[in-house]
């Protein structure tokens, strides 16, 4: 019963939204930017770098902080208290999300005109 329920909700959530879809996709098409300057991607080449600069030091801060250091669950090991897991990983995950706040926040460059 509680599944047939959920079952028709979901149901009619999705054909409402498929329905909004279609309509949105019959709308009027965008003109053209007459004397306007043409569009530019929200970031350049230097701020992706970045991204995938924080990217790497929060996989590698996550990589590092996984594991006990024991081979069984029964048995306690003083490894997870290591200076790796407590200090490092911490210090390159907060590293990790300013480079990405950095990158983020980085303006492109402005071309100088003649």
């Amino acid at each position: 019963m509680l599944f047939s329920i959920l079952y028709s909700l979901l149901l009619l959530f999705f054909y409402y939204f498929w329905q909004k879809i279609l309509i949105m996709a019959q709308k009027k098409p965008v003109k053209e930017n007459k004397g306007h300057a043409p569009m530019q991607f929200a970031f350049q080449r230097e701020n992706y770098i970045y991204m995938f600069i924080g990217l790497g030091l929060l996989v590698l801060g996550f990589l590092i902080m996984i594991g006990g250091g024991s081979d069984t669950t029964t048995k306690f090991s003083p490894s997870i208290f290591d200076f790796r897991r407590l200090t490092l990983a911490p210090i390159l995950i907060l590293a990790g999300y300013g480079v990405e706040l950095y990158a983020i926040m980085k303006r492109p460059k402005e071309k100088k005109s003649v």
